[in-house]
């Protein structure tokens, strides 16, 4: 991919890598981070991934995590991988994956597939760690998410 679609691309990767960083450091599900970072935090997150990506992860997770107000929760999905956990860069793929995705079957802009792709009734499916529904292929996951079912 190259030109905007790479970039954007990119900086899908790299958003969604940060929010399940977030979910995990906070102990939050996915969709509570999207909830609480909203169309424009998350828009801006987006938009600035290439420029943001170049500081230390941890110091701009927490900017959004004190500007969100986003509180500790209690999910322990990373708990239950008993194989290894998977990164949140690689849930970051993934995710990128599938907003991708639902941006070409809906021909919806990036702020609201992320937020659908985060809020999805297969998000819970994807934190399953013991599972291994996260490394279906990307197609099949889209199709999940589309119809609701899983094959």
């Amino acid at each position: 991919m190259e030109g905007r679609e790479g970039r954007l691309a990119n900086n899908l990767f790299y958003a969604c890598g940060l929010i399940e960083y977030i979910a995990r450091l906070t102990h939050n599900t996915e969709d509570v981070i999207v909830s609480a970072l909203g169309p424009a935090t998350l828009g801006h997150m987006i938009e600035y991934a290439d420029v943001l990506h170049c500081e230390n992860i941890e110091s701009v997770a927490a900017r959004y995590i004190e500007e969100a107000g986003i509180v500790q929760g209690n999910d322990d999905s990373a708990s239950n991988a008993p194989y290894g956990l998977p990164s949140h860069w690689d849930m970051g793929k993934v995710y990128k994956r599938l907003v991708l995705g639902i941006m070409r079957e809906r021909g919806v802009g990036p702020v609201e597939a992320t937020m659908e792709a985060f809020r999805s009734p297969i998000a819970p499916l994807l934190r399953d760690y013991s599972g291994s529904f996260f490394y279906e292929a990307p197609e099949n996951v889209l199709i999940a998410h589309l119809t609701g079912a899983i094959e």
